[in-house]
C-alpha cells in the first residue's frame, strides 16, 4: 500500500514538540481494519446466558465448576502463548500469522458451540457427557481466542506509528462498524421474542444455529480480508526479548499499570446481562431494542465530540469523565426502579431505560476511542522506556488477570443466581417478584457498586501533556534513526547492533 504524501512534521510551539499526522494507512487497509473490527462483534453473545439457561440448561453448580478449572488452564496456556508470540518474527510480520492461524479454528471450533442441544437432546441440566463436551469445548475455544486476541491487540499499535491516525482508525472503525455488529443482535432478538412469545413455530435451538453459526462464517471472511490488506509499520527490534525482560517491560511501564490496576478494581463487577431483564421481567426482548431506538443516532454523533474533546481536556481527564458519567446513569435507574416496584412498571422503567441510554450514549466515541489509545500509548511508552516494544506478553497479562477475575465471578454470580431462586427454562415472566427485583438490580446498580474502585487508579495516569509529546518525539527520532542504520549497514554491523539494540 503506497504511502500517502503528507509529510510527518516536528513543530515547535511554545517550547514543545507537536506531531503533525501523516496517513500511513490507505482507504483498502483502512476497510479492512473496519471489517475486522464488526468481525469481533458480529455474534449474538449477547443471548449466550439465554443460550445456556433456555437451551442448553447446564446446571449453575456446573457452571462454576467449569469457570474454576478453566481459570487454571487460562493462567497456564496465556504464559506460554505471550512468550511465543513476542519471540514471533517472520516475513509477514509478528502478529499477522496469529489473526489467521487463531481465527479459522476458533471460529470452527464456536460453530459446534451452536451445536451442543442436537448431539445431546432434551438431556437434564446435570447429564455429565453434555457438560464434558460444554467444557472441552471451552478450553479449546478459549485457547484459540487467546492468540487472536493477543494477535489483533498487538497489530494495531504497528500498523502506523502516528497516534493521531491510530485514533482516527479506532474511531471510524468503531463508527462504521456499529451497523454490522448491532444488526444480527435486533433481528434475533426480534426472532427469539417471536419464538419464546409462540408467534413463530421455530424449536429455539435452531434459531439460535443458524443465528450462531452464519455470524462466525460471516466473521471468518471479514478476518480473512484484513489478513490479506493490512501491514505492519512499527518496527520490532531484531533481537527477541528474553521472557524477564518482557515481563520487567509490563512492571516497569507505569501506564500500563495503572490500566491493570483499574481493570482488576473493576473487575469485582457482580452482574448478569440486562437481557435477562427484558427477558424475564418486561417478558419481551424486543423493548429493549425499542428502548434503544432514541439513543441510537446519538451513538453515531458521540464520535463527533471526540476531537474536540481531546484538543481540550486530557486522555486522563476524559477516561475518568466517561467512567463516572455512565456509573451515576445507572445508579439512578437503578435507584428509582427500587422504589415501589418502579422496574416492573413499564410505563415507568421503560421510558427511565430509554433516557438513560440516550444520555449514556453522548460519551459512546469516547468509550470507545480513549481506552484503546490509552492502551496503545502505554505500548509506546514500552519502547521509549526499554527501547524494545512488548504488546504480546502485555496483553497476555492484561487477559489472564481479566480472565481469573471473570473466571471467579462467574462462580459468584452462577451462585448468585442460584441463591435468588432463578430457575432454568422457566415460562417468560414467571419468576417470582424477589427473583425479579435481583435480576433487576444485577444488570444495574449491583455492578455498579461492585466495581467503583476501578476509577481511582485513573487519577494517576501519567501519560499527558509534556511527557507524552516529549516521548513522540524521542521516538520519531529514534525510528527514524533505526531505519536509515538498517537501510545503510553491513551485515556485520548489524549483527553487533543486534547485542545492544535491547536496553537492560
Amino acid at each position: 500500500m503506497p504511502e500517502t504524501k503528507t509529510n510527518t512534521v516536528l513543530a515547535e510551539t511554545d517550547s514543545s514538540v507537536v506531531l503533525k499526522n501523516r496517513r500511513y494507512v490507505g482507504k483498502r487497509e483502512t476497510l479492512a481494519y473496519v471489517l475486522n473490527d464488526a468481525a469481533a462483534s458480529m455474534n449474538i453473545d449477547d443471548f449466550k446466558e439465554r443460550y445456556i439457561y433456555d437451551v442448553v440448561k447446564i446446571d449453575f453448580g456446573l457452571l462454576a465448576l467449569q469457570s474454576s478449572i478453566s481459570t487454571v488452564w487460562d493462567a497456564i496456556n496465556d504464559t506460554f502463548i505471550g512468550v511465543i508470540v513476542e519471540k514471533t518474527r517472520t516475513r509477514w510480520g509478528k502478529f499477522k500469522p496469529y489473526v489467521l492461524l487463531g481465527e479459522i479454528p476458533l471460529s470452527l471450533l464456536g460453530m459446534w458451540y451452536w451445536l451442543i442441544p442436537f448431539i445431546f437432546p432434551n438431556t437434564p441440566g446435570d447429564y455429565l457427557p453434555k457438560f464434558i463436551f460444554f467444557f472441552a469445548m471451552s478450553l479449546i475455544t478459549e485457547t484459540a481466542t487467546t492468540f487472536t486476541a493477543v494477535a489483533k491487540t498487538g497489530f494495531l499499535s504497528t500498523m502506523t506509528p502516528e497516534p493521531i491516525e491510530r485514533s482516527r482508525l479506532i474511531a471510524l472503525a468503531n463508527l462504521a462498524s456499529h451497523v454490522c455488529e448491532d444488526l444480527p443482535k435486533q433481528i434475533f432478538g426480534i426472532f427469539y421474542d417471536l419464538v419464546i412469545n409462540k408467534v413463530v413455530k421455530v424449536e429455539l435451538p435452531k434459531l439460535f444455529a443458524v443465528f450462531g453459526i452464519g455470524c462466525s462464517a460471516l466473521s471468518v471472511v471479514f478476518v480473512l480480508y484484513y489478513y490479506m490488506h493490512s501491514k505492519e509499520r512499527v518496527r520490532q527490534t531484531i533481537s527477541k526479548p528474553t521472557v524477564k525482560q518482557s515481563l520487567k517491560s509490563v512492571i516497569n511501564n507505569k501506564p500500563m499499570l495503572i490500566c491493570l490496576i483499574s481493570n482488576f478494581l473493576s473487575g469485582f463487577s457482580i452482574s448478569k446481562s440486562r437481557t435477562n431483564f427484558y427477558v424475564d421481567v418486561i417478558g419481551s426482548i424486543t423493548w429493549k431494542t425499542i428502548v434503544g431506538i432514541p439513543a441510537f443516532p446519538v451513538k453515531f454523533i458521540s464520535y463527533s465530540f471526540v476531537e474536540p474533546l481531546r484538543k481540550r481536556f486530557s486522555t486522563k481527564a476524559l477516561w475518568i469523565f466517561e467512567d463516572a458519567w455512565t456509573d451515576m446513569l445507572w445508579l439512578t435507574v437503578f435507584g428509582i426502579g427500587s422504589i415501589n416496584k418502579n422496574f416492573m412498571r413499564k410505563g415507568v422503567i421503560l421510558p427511565l431505560m430509554g433516557l438513560e441510554e440516550i444520555f449514556e450514549m453522548c460519551v459512546y466515541g469516547l468509550r470507545r476511542v480513549i481506552p484503546a489509545e490509552i492502551s496503545n500509548e502505554s505500548m509506546d511508552y514500552c519502547e521509549w522506556k526499554n527501547g524494545y516494544r512488548s504488546e504480546a506478553m502485555t496483553g497476555v497479562t492484561m487477559s489472564t488477570i481479566s480472565k481469573i477475575q471473570q473466571a471467579v465471578m462467574s462462580f459468584v454470580t452462577n451462585i448468585v443466581m442460584d441463591k435468588i431462586g432463578y430457575i432454568q427454562g422457566k415460562e417468560v415472566g414467571t419468576q417470582t417478584d424477589k427473583t425479579k427485583w435481583w435480576i433487576f438490580a444485577l444488570g444495574t446498580g449491583i455492578p455498579i457498586i461492585s466495581s467503583s474502585l476501578g476509577i481511582v487508579p485513573k487519577f494517576f495516569y501519567p501519560l499527558s501533556g509534556k511527557v507524552r509529546t516529549q516521548m513522540y518525539k524521542d521516538l520519531f527520532e529514534r525510528r527514524k534513526a533505526k531505519a536509515e542504520f538498517m537501510q545503510n549497514a553491513s551485515q556485520e554491523e548489524i549483527a553487533e547492533y543486534t547485542k545492544t539494540e535491547i536496553k537492560d
